[in-house]
């Protein structure tokens, strides 16, 4: 929520090759959002984000690689966020999704509905705080994990001093060291992934395969660069230590385990924030 309530917009690539093969998993983002002010302290969020995900499949398989050789994720976001009181602030965001390999017409499997509601203490501009923070809890609902009710989210920032800086809470936590005001440095641990609906259904080993979802735990460093205030480049570079890429069938059951192997995780880009 915090992203999509800071970030305008946003070009990045992703890259996770396979261990011990040719096998490559390569994503492509953009993403871009238009703030609206209904009043004061009141904004109103458009905007939408589209990622292309690439599956470079070179080994040998028991089905027909091309069916989910790409897959597409569009985004419609729309947010919602208003100041309830001095310190705190309520957000709200609603995001219809298609995912889908877009290899045929459209159906009801390819489309899932998002969204959450969110709690912001923002502190982190109040001069009469030694260490500002940002404090954010909230309910979130993704219909691609299966679970048929709102999970938790909890997020925690802090500015420690003018080199340190640390964020607690998922998808992503990490720690900042600030080398001048151009430059950052982070050790971070975070999560990230997609489910999607496979348009042209398979056998595989005998069973139909309809979803395919992928999962990624991953832990290392990056680096920013301001160009100005709002204008930054990044690169995060890291290893996963858990990894699941899976095809699944229409009831979202492991059929076919793509790759668990562990590996190199690469993340790069540049965003323009307000």
């Amino acid at each position: 929520m915090t992203a999509q309530l800071t970030d305008i917009a946003r070009l990045e690539y992703s890259f996770i090759p396979k261990s011990d093969s040719e096998d490559q998993y390569t994503r492509l983002r953009a993403l871009l959002n238009y703030p609206i002010k209904t009043s004061e302290d009141c904004y109103l969020i458009i905007g939408a984000e589209y990622n292309r995900i690439i599956l470079n499949l070179e080994d040998d398989y028991p089905f027909d690689r091309s069916l989910l050789e790409t897959i597409n994720i569009i985004d419609l976001n729309i947010g919602y966020t208003f100041k309830t009181s001095e310190k705190w602030r309520l957000g709200f965001k609603f995001n219809p999704r298609i995912a889908s390999t877009l290899t045929e017409k459209l159906t009801s499997d390819d489309f899932f509905l998002n969204g959450g509601a969110y709690a912001i203490n923002d502190r982190t501009k109040d001069e009469g705080l030694k260490r500002p923070y940002r404090l954010i809890l909230g309910l979130t609902y993704n219909a691609t994990t299966g679970v048929p009710f709102p999970l938790p989210f909890v997020s925690y920032y802090r500015r420690i001093n003018d080199k340190w800086s640390f964020n607690a809470g998922v998808p992503k936590s990490n720690i900042k060291r600030f080398l001048n005001e151009k430059n950052m440095l982070q050790a971070f641990i975070g999560l990230d992934g997609y489910f999607a609906h496979l348009q042209r259904p398979q056998l595989v080993n005998g069973k139909a395969v309809e979803n395919i979802s992928l999962s990624v735990a991953v832990g290392g460093l990056g680096y920013e660069y301001l160009f100005t205030k709002h204008l930054v480049a990044y690169i995060y570079t890291g290893y996963t230590f858990r990894l699941n890429n899976v095809l699944r069938n229409k009831d979202r059951d492991e059929v076919f385990k793509l790759d668990d192997v562990n590996a190199f995780y690469l993340r790069t880009g540049i965003k323009f924030k307000i």
